[in-house]
């Protein structure tokens, strides 16, 4: 796409953005700051939200930032100061880089604090694809989210009501540039669509109701699955949890579904940030080159996926990225460290400014034929969760408890639903506990992964 063509969905040009980032250093530099680093970024939207066929909302929004950051001092006795605005007039942006310098002068100084040194920055950015407009309109939208609904309806007569259909369409682009050279940024899209069906053995009143739902999203459209797919799959889901039971407390294997396996990922993304990990509030501190997985388990993390969620040349400090292996064979081999978490740790930044890129854990032993079916014949007997509640983490001491459900399995199938149980475990011995990992691999946001099988949790039920 041509930046003719970029610049129809924003209201400045990437060149403008560029030139308001540089006016920022400049005023910065005027001031006497030592260093300055600032983003500029615009954004525009959609969202819509169906019920029983009738429009409940639609959302329009379109935004506008400058955030910037000035140091004062040298190495070791930096102090910094950050403002932002919405107004991106010639006045504003000096009173902005104002603001930020008064607040450096009297905030106190902080040895890890600065800029990341040169030999870090990224000079050459990268395309990755990430920009792909949807030119929907409200009405359009409306229109995607009353097939999905409808077709959940279509399912069963037992799909009496819906908590809706819902469709989302973001742009946005933004530039990032600091004092020590860099300048970089893209314009980006996001889009999604879901469907959540309600089913019922009755027509009114409570007893037998269940709820499930489903969803998609991608840089592009095209890559969306049909509404009418979504509320099928969202109507069949929730048909399917009916009649569910609680089971007598025991242990057993559990199989997580494969965007629950995601949240798992995440919770091993936020226990080795280099946030948690400075500030002691992880169980993973001092854990590199510890067999932390199971040996045939390896995580990647990946910033160079064409289309990716996650994907960029550089992160959110300018640092480049690059693609490595976090885990191997079960072996922790890094972190997630800004340049400010690194200097607390004493390590070097690993490009993971703002977190984790494209993240996925894989399991050597996987195979093709691996699909849902054949983890469930893995697990032979055990507990399958489709769904978790509550915030039961504690990634102080890596204790696990949630609130779930999902379906009892004996002899490789499913027999019946479970309800109102509660899952609990150590996420060390629950990592170290995976068994199988599926080829049924599906995307949630910038994580990845298949269904996930581990060998034993505490099932809390009658």
């Amino acid at each position: 796409m041509s930046k003719t063509q970029r610049s129809s969905y924003f209201a400045y040009s990437h060149d403008q953005l560029r030139q308001l980032a540089e006016e920022a250093l400049g005023h910065a530099r005027a001031l006497g700051a030592a260093d300055c680093a600032v983003d500029v970024s615009e954004g525009s939207g959609l969202s819509v939200n169906v019920r029983k066929g009738a429009v409940e909302t639609i959302e329009q929004n379109r935004d506008k930032s400058v955030s910037l950051t000035v140091y004062l001092g040298s190495t070791g006795t930096v102090r910094r100061g950050n403002a932002s605005t919405s107004d991106f007039s010639a006045q504003a942006l000096r009173e902005t880089v104002e603001a930020a310098y008064h607040i450096a002068r009297f905030t106190a100084p902080d040895d890890a604090a600065g800029l990341p040194e040169p030999e870090f920055i990224e000079r050459a950015p990268r395309d990755f694809d990430l920009f792909h407009p949807w030119d929907l309109s409200a009405a359009a939208a409306v229109e995607l989210g009353q097939r999905g609904e409808a077709a959940a309806y279509a399912v069963s007569p037992l799909v009496r009501n819906s908590d809706g259909a819902s469709v989302s369409v973001q742009h946005g682009q933004f530039v990032s540039a600091n004092s020590r050279g860099f300048c970089g940024g893209y314009p980006y899209s996001r889009h999604s669509l879901a469907v959540s069906a309600i089913a019922s053995r009755k027509a009114r009143g409570s007893g037998g109701m269940q709820r499930d739902d489903w969803y998609v999203s991608a840089r592009d459209p095209a890559e969306l699955a049909a509404p009418e797919k979504l509320g099928d799959y969202a109507a069949r889901r929730a048909l399917a949890r009916l009649d569910g039971r609680k089971i007598p407390t025991c242990q057993a294997p559990v199989l997580f579904e494969a965007p629950l396996a995601t949240g798992l990922l995440g919770a091993f993304a936020q226990a080795a940030s280099g946030s948690a990990l400075y500030r002691k509030s992880s169980f993973l501190v001092d854990a590199l080159g510890q067999a932390l997985f199971a040996p045939h388990i390896d995580i990647l993390d990946d910033p160079f996926i064409m289309k990716g969620m996650g994907s960029a040349s550089f992160d959110e400090e300018g640092v480049s990225t690059r693609r490595r292996q976090v885990v191997a064979g079960g072996i922790l081999e890094g972190y997630f460290l800004s340049t400010y978490s690194g200097r607390k740790l004493g390590l070097p930044t690993t490009g993971n400014a703002g977190g984790s890129h494209n993240l996925s854990i894989t399991s050597r032993n996987t195979r093709a034929g691996d699909d849902f079916k054949a983890m469930l014949a893995q697990l032979h007997r055990g507990l399958v969760v489709t769904e978790l509640m509550g915030q039961g983490v504690n990634y102080v001491t890596g204790d696990y408890s949630r609130g779930a459900s999902g379906f009892w399995v004996e002899n490789g199938a499913i027999v019946y639903p479970v309800e109102e149980i509660t899952i609990a475990g150590n996420l060390r011995d629950m990592f170290r506990g995976i068994a199988a990992v599926g080829a049924d691999t599906i995307v949630r946001g910038n994580k990845a992964c298949g269904s996930l099988l581990i060998e034993s949790m505490t099932i809390a039920g009658d």
